[in-house]
């Protein structure tokens, strides 16, 4: 309040509004706050909303060319701010690498269920330095040698997730590589879950040897590990370790039971929509055509199962 008068919203900075529109759902700041007014459409077109991009629950039900769409277009408007991302089933290579060269302040990187290879990930772990948490669960094609090179060049790397189900390992023999690939090129792990890998006793140990900052690591689901909790105990007083057994009543899918799944670090967007639509499309001439942003936003919601719509929104 200046001189007696209250100051307009469209006059908050920026950042300020960035900060505000954080807390609402993807839906709300890409349909509706850009038609309240030019100032907040400016905000949400640039990268004061985009520091945290969290579409995981959103990509679950799209089309891989809507997922690399949306994709494209938050990290674009976050101008290199991105700090924390997250996406589930990315398969296009074309995206890690755009992701890697257009994101390189990234801390924490979620790509569960994604179909990315081992050499394209080995190809791009050297523009991701700064990651210090990585979701690689449910990622069937990455394996020892990726992992590797990941440890390599992600020096603060201290959280990783590589988390799998029953039926995406019944081919392996062994996963020792991976436990050997975090062993040896990730000293500063803090917290690990590595459920149902195929694991020896041994490779576990070795991991527990080396990375001497770990807290926490998560084997429900590996069998062939049998460890002494009264020796771990004595040489491991800080490290809590969960599994191999999986408790009766705890929730078969581990992507329910994660250490980070209660994380406040991430919103849940409640957010299920179909098409994208040109949404930087919206110019200054724009704005005061109420009929061109309706059919705009029937674009974006264009392709819904209205039975997921109406339990996902309401």
């Amino acid at each position: 309040m200046e001189g007696g008068e209250f100051r307009s919203w469209d006059e908050l900075l920026p950042d300020a509004l960035g900060l505000i529109f954080k807390k609402l759902s993807l839906q709300d700041i890409l349909t509706v706050i850009p038609r309240v007014c030019k100032s907040w459409g400016n905000v949400v077109a640039g990268p004061y909303c985009w520091q945290e991009i969290n579409i995981e629950d959103w990509s679950r039900l799209q089309s891989q060319d809507k997922i690399n769409r949306m994709v494209e277009m938050l990290v674009t408007r976050s101008c290199g701010s991105v700090r924390k991302l997250g996406v589930t089933g990315l398969s296009s290579e074309r995206m890690l690498s755009f992701i890697a060269n257009h994101a390189r302040n990234l801390q924490t990187l979620r790509l569960p269920s994604s179909q990315l290879s081992s050499p394209l990930v080995e190809q791009v772990a050297a523009k991701l330095t700064s990651i210090t948490f990585l979701d690689l669960s449910h990622c069937e094609k990455i394996s020892g040698p990726a992992l590797e090179v990941i440890g390599k060049n992600c020096k603060f790397l201290s959280g990783l997730r590589r988390v799998m189900r029953p039926l995406e390992v019944v081919d392996k023999d062994s996963q020792d590589d991976e436990a050997h690939a975090i062993a040896t090129t990730m000293p500063k792990m803090k917290y690990l879950e590595m459920a149902y890998l195929v694991l020896s006793t041994g490779a576990v140990l070795e991991i527990i040897s080396n990375c001497k900052d770990l807290e926490y690591i998560d084997l429900r689901g590996c069998w062939d590990v049998k460890l002494d909790e009264k020796v771990l105990k004595e040489r491991h007083p800080k490290l809590e370790v969960v599994g191999p057994v999986v408790d009766e009543g705890s929730c078969w899918d581990m992507d329910d039971c994660s250490y980070y799944s209660d994380s406040s670090d991430y919103l849940a967007w409640d957010f299920v929509a179909g098409g994208i639509a040109d949404y930087d499309d919206l110019s200054s001439d724009g704005w005061d055509d109420e009929q061109r942003l309706e059919e705009l936003e029937m674009r974006f919601y264009e392709g819904v199962n209205q039975d997921i719509w109406d339990h996902s929104i309401f």
